[in-house]
């Protein structure tokens, strides 16, 4: 029992994990005297699923939290953390406030976009104003894209 207890304690503090960061570095998890690095895009995502939008809060609990399909909020894929994802179908779901409009977030959401759809994902994009006034249309669109 002590020989798998401290196996078991050496394979966790010598485990590594690497992942990229937005800007293409490498990150290691590690657990090298008590301190830890972790990937920052993971630690966002965690930020992300606590702190929803209430158009995205109101999306999640009102409904896609109740589909039959497995909903992943705040998911990462790639070098990006999507609101929405429903992976039976390879959806993308995003709710797009105010500051996507800006000229600089629309090129940056293009290039999203296209990055998304190179790997063979469909992208539904609602602004926060659809989901206030039309929630029933946006829910209905959702249905209708995964088929």
């Amino acid at each position: 029992l002590r020989a798998k207890s401290r196996l078991r304690r050496l394979r966790s503090d010598t485990r590594l994990r690497a992942a990229a960061s937005p800007e293409g570095e490498t990150f290691k998890e590690t657990a090298m005297k008590g301190i830890k690095t972790h990937d920052p895009l993971r630690t966002n995502a965690q930020k992300l699923r606590r702190k929803m939008t209430p158009q995205e809060r109101r999306l999640w609990y009102d409904f896609l939290k109740n589909l039959p399909q497995t909903v992943y909020r705040q998911k990462i894929i790639g070098n990006f953390i999507v609101d929405f994802y429903i992976s039976s179908c390879k959806l993308v779901i995003e709710l797009d406030g105010a500051q996507h409009t800006e000229p600089q977030a629309v090129e940056y959401d293009a290039q999203r976009t296209a990055y998304l759809q190179d790997i063979g994902c469909r992208v539904l994009r609602y602004a926060n104003n659809a989901v206030d006034t039309n929630f029933a249309g946006v829910c209905e669109d959702i249905l209708h894209n995964i088929g």
